[in-house]
C-alpha cells in the first residue's frame, strides 16, 4: 500500500494504492459525501481486488484531504476526479471509474470524457430520500460504457426495484441500507453482505474485455 497526493484545480486529492502483482485493470473508486475511503464497501474491495489482478486506487477529493466536513456541488467533485485521473491511467491499463454513492454520480457523469473502460457504482443514490421525483437516472443512463451497480435492498436513495431498464448490470444486497448495513435480525450477517460485493465485483470486472 502506498499514498500519492495529487494536485487537481479544486486541491490536493490523496490516493492510497492497492496494486495488484500482475495487474490487468485499474480500479479508481471515490468516497461518497458523508464519508471517506474508510467505508466498509471500499476497504473490502481494496483488500480484495488486487488478488484477482486490479489494482485499486482509493480516492480522497480535495475537500477530504483540506479536512473540510461538507461535499462542495457535483461540478466541484467533477473537476477533482479530473485531476487525479492522469495518475490512475498512467500505467497504460484500463481503469475502471467508480465510486460510492457522490462518487458513483462522478463516475458515471464523466465516464466518456475521460475515457473510462467501465463504471462500478456502489450504493448509486438515485434520488433523494422521499423524493423519488428528483431522479438522477440521466446521470447512471449516460455512461455509456460498462456499468455495475451495486444496491443495498433497502437503500432509502433508491431501492433496486426503483432503478430504470438500462443496459447496467445491477447486484442487490439484501437487506442493506445506503452504507451496505444490514440489520441484526435480517437473514444474513454484516460479512455475507459484504462478501456479496465483493464477489459481485470480482465476478463482473474478470468479465470485461
Amino acid at each position: 500500500m502506498r499514498t500519492e497526493i495529487i494536485s487537481t484545480e479544486a486541491g490536493d486529492a490523496r490516493l492510497t494504492w492497492h496494486p495488484a502483482r500482475k495487474a490487468r485493470l485499474v480500479l479508481a473508486v471515490g468516497h461518497g459525501a458523508g464519508g471517506g475511503i474508510e467505508a466498509r464497501d471500499l476497504q473490502a474491495l481494496a483488500r480484495v481486488l488486487p488478488g484477482h489482478g486490479v489494482s485499486v486506487a482509493l480516492v480522497e477529493q480535495p475537500w477530504r484531504v483540506a479536512g473540510k466536513k461538507l461535499a462542495p456541488a457535483p461540478k466541484t467533485l467533477d473537476v477533482g476526479w479530473r485531476g487525479i485521473w492522469p495518475a490512475v491511467a498512467e500505467a497504460g491499463l484500463p481503469v475502471i471509474s467508480g465510486g460510492r454513492s457522490a462518487g458513483a454520480r462522478v463516475a458515471c457523469r464523466t465516464a466518456v470524457e475521460l475515457g473510462a473502460h467501465a463504471v462500478l457504482a456502489l450504493s448509486f443514490p438515485l434520488h433523494p430520500p422521499g423524493r423519488p421525483e428528483k431522479s438522477r437516472a440521466d446521470e447512471l443512463l449516460g455512461s455509456q460504457v460498462p456499468t455495475l451497480v451495486v444496491q443495498g435492498g433497502n437503500d432509502p436513495f433508491g431501492k433496486p426495484e426503483e432503478f430504470p431498464d438500462g443496459s447496467h448490470e445491477l447486484v442487490e444486497v439484501p437487506y442493506g441500507d445506503h452504507g451496505f448495513v444490514v440489520p441484526k435480525r435480517a437473514a444474513i450477517t454484516q460479512e455475507d453482505a459484504v462478501k456479496v460485493i465483493t464477489d459481485a465485483v470480482v465476478k463482473w470486472s474478470g468479465s470485461l474485455g
